[in-house]
């Protein structure tokens, strides 16, 4: 909650508070630890253990890799609550930083208890920084208006700095070297962005702090959370207790697919509460009745999109030729190709949005626009998956389109939707509709998984094929129901 006083201690960078520096380079070192481990992790996991790997199957370790990204994203969920009611934003944010280099360094160390944890310390730890990192850039702008939306844009280029160095650095070292010195790297780069960020503490004013109407009710607060973390520690140990009496069969992927259906379950539960018991007059039912659609469409396209670390880095490790004058670069420096293009097209985009005036496409169309081309996209990838399954490597240019064309797709979906949720939600609903938001995000990633764990059943071009189909058909069916949609928005745009 932005405090009514002004944020800004004065100084400046780049005519912005000088406090965006200090979390636009906490940001970047963050993204950097997070995708540079994510470049890694299925190709660690799936590594003969003679070669310093966990020797997982694919599917498995697809499975895993869904179940991690799924909680980084659900997570965030119960550390805005806690920020929120508890240490502030601020406090959360470096709290998280540390937990989150705990979990790299973690990784580091060559056990398998080690390895499950260092993954859930990551998951705690980026569900305390991730959102709150971004209450405390809009608690620099208190006054709001176009110089915010300048400022978040500065920080989004941060986030995809990051997001291009962690796979370069962290793959290099993973891959060429030793896995867990790879990982090492990512902790020590989280570190960078925690000591800047408690360098650069000063220049954030009362930005991110707990005010006094939150802290009132603080040790309320306390207790529910020791409550909700005591009933789920129960839960854990009473599944974990069956199973060793062998009165339950728990696997990774029985897991992953029983978390997919509990969170499809809740999210339509809380539509129905909403819709018969929130209180909506007649217009805000309408635009309510547009998230849903909002919702599937993008677990659909995150479902694609987020094979990135999983099906398409095994694509880039056993079926690419990645050869450059006799020495082979490393399959994870394809991960760095999706943030790059970012970088690169996202002010394409902001501007063409601008450019295009009164026939700037609509929410839905943009949506089916980008669920299109995640399709073409995959399409590309079944073809050149083709040449692969003949024998020997393909060009790395396979992967590269396909990360262009999933680019474009992300920029027309991922900022609109954002956008759009808080434009569509009842003010008094717009936090709960941001998490719900985020949900379609975790609940894609999930899947990405599963679907991801096919690659062992299925030919590739079939795989790939299908997804790209699905993802298409997805696309146009939305396309046909822009106008419906967008009737029922009414004049959000």
């Amino acid at each position: 909650m932005a405090a009514t006083v002004p944020q800004s201690t004065g100084a400046e960078w780049f005519g912005h508070p000088r406090g965006l520096s200090t979390l636009f380079f906490t940001e970047l070192w963050e993204r950097f630890s997070y995708y540079g481990m994510r470049a890694l992790l299925v190709l660690f996991m799936t590594e003969l253990a003679v070669r310093g790997g966990l020797g997982m199957t694919d599917t498995t370790a697809t499975a895993i890799y869904g179940l991690y990204t799924f909680s980084v994203y659900a997570v965030a969920l119960p550390g805005g609550w806690i920020a929120d009611r508890l240490m502030g934003q601020r406090n959360a944010v470096l709290y998280g930083g540390i937990v989150i280099a705990a979990g790299h360094f973690a990784l580091a160390v060559p056990t398998l208890p080690a390895f499950y944890l260092g993954l859930a310390l990551i998951v705690i730890g980026t569900g305390l920084l991730k959102p709150n990192i971004s209450a405390i850039v809009a608690d620099l702008y208190p006054e709001g208006g176009a110089r915010r939306d300048a400022g978040f844009s500065i920080y989004y280029m941060g986030i995809n700095i990051g997001a291009f160095g962690g796979p370069v650095i962290c793959g290099y070292l993973g891959e060429g070297i030793d896995w867990h010195l790879g990982f090492g790297a990512a902790g020590v780069g989280m570190l960078l962005g925690v000591a800047q960020y408690v360098w650069g503490w000063r220049h954030l004013g009362d930005a991110g702090r707990l005010h006094g109407r939150e802290a009132a009710g603080r040790a309320q607060a306390l207790r529910a959370l020791w409550i909700g973390t005591a009933v789920l520690a129960g839960l854990a140990l009473l599944l974990l207790a069956l199973q060793a009496a062998g009165l339950l069969a728990l696997s990774i992927v029985g897991v992953a697919r029983a978390a997919g259906v509990i969170i499809t379950v809740l999210v339509i539960l809380y539509f129905a509460y909403v819709f018969l018991l929130g209180g909506l007059d007649q217009e805000e039912r309408r635009r309510v009745a547009v998230i849903p659609v909002l919702f599937v469409a993008a677990a659909v396209f995150w479902s694609g999109f987020e094979q990135a670390g999983s099906s398409m880095n095994l694509f880039a490790e056993r079926l690419t030729d990645r050869n450059v004058l006799g020495w082979e670069a490393p399959a994870s420096w394809l991960q760095s190709v999706n943030p790059l293009f970012i970088v690169l097209l996202a002010p394409l985009f902001g501007s063409l949005w601008l450019a295009l005036g009164a026939r700037n496409p609509s929410i839905p169309v943009k949506f089916a626009l980008g669920l299109a081309q995640l399709g073409v996209g995959f399409l590309v990838l079944a073809w050149g998956s083709t040449y692969a399954a003949a024998g020997g490597g393909v060009s790395p240019m396979w992967l590269v389109v396909t990360y262009f064309f999933h680019t474009t797709g992300e920029l027309c979906l991922s900022p609109v939707g954002l956008s759009s949720i808080t434009k569509l939600s009842p003010k008094r609903l717009v936090g709960q509709m941001m998490g719900i938001w985020f949900m379609a995000s975790a609940l894609g990633s999930l899947l990405a998984g599963l679907v991801a764990g096919l690659i062992e059943s299925l030919p590739l071009p079939q795989l790939f094929g299908t997804v790209g189909l699905i993802a298409v058909g997805a696309g146009l069916l939305l396309g046909v129901l822009s106008g419906p949609v967008r009737r029922l928005a009414a004049g959000v745009d």
